[in-house]
Order: structure tokens, then sequence, then C-alpha cells
């Protein structure tokens, strides 16, 4: 992150509809293993690679700061394994995305199989919070133990 660039002025970056939810994805960020994330297109027609934000917990508590680094528009039956598993959620596969993903966008009103979906990959520039890194590898033992929701 460049010095210059304070955190307070970056845009707060929730991911998931609830608390529970918002804890287990940015876990998986922090461990390292979700790089990519998808969202309805009619819901995010802004986001551009460069773009800095700061993942928020559960709680809107501040974890890390995050870059994204693409952006790709497709449909939601256009999905491929290889963008699911950038993911990291579940066991990696299509299968598992598109469920969790149709379960999602049915909960937000969006869900369409030929939906519009924003794809975008990003990397995290720094840790926030070294305690809610230090357990996020117990929450991908538990990711890939089938043990979340």
């Amino acid at each position: 992150m460049r010095a210059s660039q304070n955190i307070e002025t970056l845009p707060r970056w929730p991911f998931g509809d609830s608390p529970e939810l918002a804890d287990r994805l940015a876990a998986l960020i922090v461990a390292g293993v979700k790089t990519g994330t998808c969202s309805a297109r009619v819901h995010n027609e802004w986001s551009h690679p460069g773009e800095r934000g700061v993942l928020v917990d559960g709680a809107d508590r501040p974890v890390a700061v995050l870059e994204t680094e693409t952006v790709t528009h497709l449909r939601y039956n256009e999905m491929t394994q290889e963008m699911a598993a950038l993911e990291g959620e579940g066991d990696l596969s299509l299968k598992y995305w598109q469920d969790a993903h149709k379960d999602y966008f049915t909960r937000e009103g969006t869900f369409a199989e030929d939906m519009e979906v924003v794809f975008e990959t990003f990397r995290v520039l720094s840790i926030l919070d070294d305690d809610f890194a230090a357990g996020a590898a117990d929450h991908l033992r538990r990711e890939r133990a089938g043990e979340t929701v």
C-alpha cells in the first residue's frame, strides 16, 4: 500500500450478505485462497483494475487492504472452473460455485441462468488485523472439510 494512502479514505468492502458469510469470506481472503469474487452486474458497474478498498469482517471491522487486479463481465452460465476455483470456496469446483451463487443471487433477487455478472480478481496489499489473520487457517480447514455453509 502506498504510504500516502490513508485507509480512512478507501471504500469499505464487505463480502457476502450476512455477518457470518462476511467473516468466512474475509478469512478465505486473508488465508490467501480467495483471490476472486463475483457480483450481479446490476449491483456493480463501477469496478476497475487498480481500485483499492478495505476488506471488512462481519462486524464491519477493517481486516485487510485489497486491490482489484482484473474485472471480467460475463453471464452466470459462462462461469468457468478456473474462475470458480479462484473464489476459494467449498471444494473449489464449478458445481459448488454454481450452487452457492445461485442461492446468493436468489436471496438478493437477481438470479437468472443468463444474468450478467462481474468477476473480479484481487490481491491483498496489507493485513490490518493480525488476530483475525491468525484465525484464518482454522476457517480454511473448516471450509475444506465442508463444515461451513
